[in-house]
């Protein structure tokens, strides 16, 4: 094989230019299928031309070994004994950019070879050897092996667990116990240097750290075991020489240094959770040591992220060390002073900001009931009560005369973390306990003329975090008290935000705990006027208002109709058209949860409002009397006049959050889309110019069924005793009522209504429920046509979306559809057809500009043509009409599809030019702006008049412009060949059709340049 050519082709994968990468990519790919591919690329890793190039190497054979061995798990080919060598060698070898790539595939072959499969003995001995022969191991600067290359092949944090026992006990026999000797060496040296560091030592220091932390994180290997209390006093020893007094780590050698100190702390921490046997005798040096560490809090203002984390992880430690027997004798002799030096100093205000939000902070130590304690007598009191409480209230709490001293606020804040970290020790105590707590040390920050934002945020979370252990008496004060805090503004140079987040969390707290405020409507107004201002504040008020709207039950239906109302403009703004998912990362899965959130909340919504009165109606009620309902609930609130609109804004956004099956039941969408179905097939009062968004809806429905399909969609279920067993509309039976009402009787609503006509007609799967597809047709056809009859007097815009509608259900039922026409009107048949030829072809002024429309006039033209030409006796001038419009159609098709491959084929030139383009595009705008032509005063009045004329005479155009470019949706029927059955009507019927017919030579001419294949057909007529 030539590696020379691969090393090339990898080189053009890092092209910019996108067809250059596919290209060699694909090269690649077919050459992978050879033996010695994976080998060219190992040699290349190792010592290609460029690190870009090595790198690409490794890139490729990690993939490689991914889709070649990790897919077929079980069933993957054997790994040759050679290219395993080489790989080891090569990454003895490697360069780290290419190391941290190739140690990937490495890891796969691992996995199967030598886990799963059991087939690569020769693996640990080898690299006992390869570490024993490095260069750091073996003292040799010249030694051709790395060490630390070499302990990368033991780090997987990938992996939820450690490979099974065997596995674990032979590397741990192997390789881990002799690395004991290198570790203490190590340690003793970068000990007796002090200040100076070198990166390499702690590189492998670190490394050796991380092997230990996952082979003891879940297991303890027999070989290990004996080697704890030498390996722990290493890492004491690391962990005493760590600077915590300073604020900068961003020195390499000193940020590995703190890295190792950081897998120390989880190795203590797993030692002492799930090691006891083997950790109890090593508690007291442990824990002097991480005492040390968290002392180091007062100072933590002044630190940076990995030394605060340090800090972090110590109180962990000390945490976990206190919820054991032994743990907890060792620690109570130091705990106030761990209490008033380390713990309380953590939690006070320093300039980084209020930590508002988890309750997962160093109070944790102080609050938990340790297992020590729980063989004291009733009348013991506990270190709460001992120590804690009574060194929080030696704090003073700020009043309006000492509110603006920063010491007293910092250090308050503090305490309010601390009463918030108390949570499961105050359900412990008698309710007396809380209500002193609250009404003493916290309550009383809401009634300050001035306090700040931050402390009453502090306060509100600490009333959210008790929120289960509140006396009832005063959770009227603390909801008054809350809802203050719900509705604060922003200052002028202080945001809230954390205010009213803690303020909703802690209301949700207060009504899951079964409080009812005495009014509801109150807190549904702060709430909704809150909703649309800042994205992160929507997620959490929609979470709270679902809450409210789960704990008020029947108690909110009645303030439903002005919440909907209130909503809807803020809910349209953030809805967006669906696109394909975009690859997943923190963002977009923070978006994804806040969309669930606000679902959540509209369909607890709905739900009351529809499912929890249909509660008291029997099911065979019609559910006209829900609509009343709503209607009335409407005049009371006084809301914007269509509910519908709204509903269906609310509905959509729903279904745009759906990304599962488990989702759709989980909001109750089926049942909350079969009412709303029901609503709009009986709607009566339609607001033309507002109640389009139902047509969104619509859309979005169709779709969703298409996904994962809807119960009662298209066939609904018979109810279940007691109700009588009566068939009801199914969900597309209720939207085509409602589509083929408006068709008839809005006309701004005409547009939309005849483009849902295609997409509930191709779109979804009737399989062999033909009637329900077929009841569609009749009503869709019946509407368009007496619609169109109202305007045939004179073309319109309106003629085009009437008839093409038409046209789908002629395409689906042709003899029903033909026979309705014939009904409504004498001839109607050769009316609608007439009507259609003249609508495809150049002359008319109706224009077809979507392709959609295009392809759909061919298919419908083709289809009465062979209908025509199956009578005994057809209207030559019908068949000619017919026949001329779809040779022009189909002309224009064949344009329109050169067109889109030349626009295909031109992209990447016309990205090479756009940079040249851009300023002359630019100037060319601003010439046409200037030069846009403005209609004149009587220019106005002539146009205003005809359009009065027309309103006089019955013929009404409307609809915004926007409707008319909808792209009509085809479904199945995209799938056929026009050109194809153009051709094959032609070359059945070339003797009927072009015989006799007076087709204009150009016409002909264009024809035969766009089908070449067709010329013999029209010889006769050149």
């Amino acid at each position: 094989m030539d590696v020379t050519q691969i090393a090339q082709l990898l080189n053009q994968t890092l092209s910019p230019d996108g067809n250059v990468v596919r290209t060699s990519t694909e090269a690649l790919d077919r050459l992978s299928s050879l033996p010695h591919f994976p080998f060219a690329l190992l040699s290349i890793a190792a010592g290609g031309q460029n690190q870009g190039q090595r790198i690409s190497a490794s890139t490729y054979l990690k993939n490689f070994a991914r889709r070649n061995i990790e897919v077929h798990d079980g069933s993957s080919p054997k790994v040759s004994k050679e290219f395993k060598a080489q790989l080891i060698r090569t990454l003895l070898q490697a360069e780290p950019s290419v190391l941290k790539v190739l140690v990937e595939a490495f890891r796969i072959i691992v996995v199967t070879e030598f886990v799963k499969q059991n087939s690569w003995p020769e693996l640990v001995p080898e690299l006992r050897s390869a570490i024993q022969s490095s260069n750091v191991i073996s003292n040799g600067a010249n030694s051709e092996w790395s060490t630390i290359n070499a302990l990368t092949y033991f780090l997987n944090p990938k992996v939820a667990k450690e490979p099974v026992p065997p596995h674990l006990v032979l590397i741990a026999k192997e390789i881990f116990a002799p690395l004991m000797t290198v570790f203490h060496n190590l340690v003793e040296k970068v000990i007796a240097t002090h200040s100076r560091k070198e990166v390499e030592t702690e590189k492998i220091l670190l490394l050796i750290s991380k092997c230990l932390y996952f082979a003891v994180r879940s297991y303890m290997p027999s070989a290990v075991a004996p080697l704890l209390p030498s390996f722990c006093h290493g890492l004491i020893c690391i962990l005493g020489s760590l600077s915590l007094d300073r604020g900068d780590s961003s020195e390499d050698e000193y940020l590995l240094r703190l890295k190792t100190g950081k897998r120390a702390l989880l190795i203590f921490f797993s030692l002492t959770t799930r090691h006891r046997k083997y950790s109890d005798k090593l508690m007291p040096d442990i824990i002097n040591c991480v005492l040390k560490i968290v002392k180091c809090s007062s100072n933590i203002s002044k630190l940076d992220f990995p030394s605060e984390r340090i800090i972090s992880l110590a109180f962990d430690v000390v945490s976990h060390v206190l919820e054991t027997g032994p743990g907890w004798r060792l620690v109570s002799p130091h705990f106030s002073f761990l209490l008033e030096s380390a713990i309380l100093p953590a939690l006070m205000l320093n300039e980084k900001g209020p930590p508002i939000g988890s309750s997962n902070n160093g109070s944790s130590a102080s609050s938990k009931r340790k297992k020590g304690e729980k063989n004291k007598k009733n009348n013991q009191r506990s270190v709460g009560e001992l120590l804690v409480l009574p060194c929080l209230s030696k704090y003073s709490i700020p009043l309006d005369a000492t509110a603006s001293d920063p010491r007293i606020l910092k250090d308050y804040f503090g305490v309010l973390m601390a009463y918030g970290g108390l949570q499961d020790f105050l359900r412990e105590q008698k309710l007396a306990c809380t209500t002193t707590l609250v009404h003493t040390w916290v309550l009383p920050l809401y009634s300050l003329s001035f306090c700040p934002p931050y402390l009453v945020a502090a306060a509100s979370w600490v009333l959210g975090e008790l929120a289960s252990c509140l006396p009832e008496e005063m959770n009227a004060d603390i909801y008054s008290s809350l809802l203050k805090a719900l509705s604060m503004p922003d200052r002028e140079d202080t945001s809230c935000y954390p205010v009213r987040v803690a303020a909703a969390g802690a209301i949700a707290g207060l009504l899951e705990n079964d409080y009812l405020p005495p009014e509801w409507l109150p807190l549904l107004q702060v709430v909704i006027s809150r909703i649309g201002n800042e994205d992160e504040e929507n997620i959490i008020l929609f979470q709270l208002l679902n809450s409210v709207v789960e704990a008020g039950n029947e108690n909110i239906v009645i303030h439903i109709p002005h919440i909907i109302s209130s909503l809807v403009d803020a809910i349209s703004k953030s809805i967006h058209p669906r696109v394909e998912p975009w690859p997943h990362n923190d963002s977009s899965e923070k978006q994804a949860s806040g969309q669930a959130s606000i679902a959540r909340a509209l369909s607890s919504l709905l739900q009351r409002a529809w499912l929890t009165v249909l509660l008291f109606c029997l099911n065979s009620l019609h559910i006209y009397f829900l609509l009343n309902y709503c209607k009335d609930l409407e005049a009371e609130a006084s809301p914007p006049p269509s509910c519908v609109d709204h509903s269906s804004t609310l509905l959509r956004s729903i279904i745009l959050s759906v990304t599962g099956s488990n989702v759709i039941v989980e909001l109750k969408l089926s049942e909350l889309l079969l009412v709303w179905a029901d609503l709009i097939s009986d709607w009566h009062a339609w607001e033309e110019s507002e109640d389009m968004s139902v047509f969104d809806c619509i859309k979005e429905v169709v779709s969703l069924h298409g996904k994962y399909g809807l119960e009662n969609f298209i066939i609904r279920q018979i109810p279940s005793a007691p109700a009588p067993p009566v068939p009801q509309r199914s969900m597309i039976e209720a939207i085509s009522a409602f589509i083929s009402e408006a068709i008839l009787q809005y006309p701004s609503a005409t547009w939309r209504a005849c483009s849902c006509v295609h997409m509930l007609l191709h779109v979804p799967n009737f399989s062999c429920e033909t009637g329900v597809k077929l009841s569609l047709a009749v009503v869709f056809s019946q509407a368009a046509f007496s619609h169109f009859k109202g305007v045939r007097s004179k073309p319109c815009s309106l003629w085009k979306p009437l008839l093409l509608a038409i046209a789908s259900c002629y395409l689906c039922y042709p003899d029903t559809v033909e026979a309705i026409l014939e009904k409504e009107e004498d001839g109607g048949f050769a009316t609608w057809a007439s009507a259609l030829a003249f609508a495809g072809t150049r002359s008319s002024e109706l224009g077809l500009s979507a392709k959609s429309e295009i392809k759909l006039m061919v298919m419908t033209l083709v289809k009465i043509i062979e209908r025509l030409l199956g009578v005994g006796n057809p209207s030559l001038g019908l068949m000619r009409d017919c026949f001329t419009s779809l040779i022009e159609i189909s002309i224009q098709l064949k344009e329109l599809d050169e067109e889109m491959e030349d626009v295909q084929n031109g992209e990447s030139e016309d990205d090479d030019n756009n940079d040249d383009d851009d300023e002359e595009e630019n100037q060319d705008d601003d010439e046409e702006s200037e030069s846009e032509y403005e209609e004149t005063e009587e220019e106005f009045l002539e146009r205003y008049a005809q359009a009065a004329s027309a309103l006089e005479n019955g013929i009404v155009e409307e609809g915004d412009a926007e409707d008319q470019d909808l792209e009509i949706e085809l479904g199945s029927l995209e799938e056929v060949d026009q050109q194809g059955i153009v051709l094959s009507l032609i070359g059945r019927y070339h003797h009927l059709l072009i015989q006799g017919q007076s087709l204009s030579s150009q016409l002909v001419s264009s024809f035969i340049n766009a089908f070449p294949d067709c010329s013999s057909f029209f010889q006769q007529s050149m």
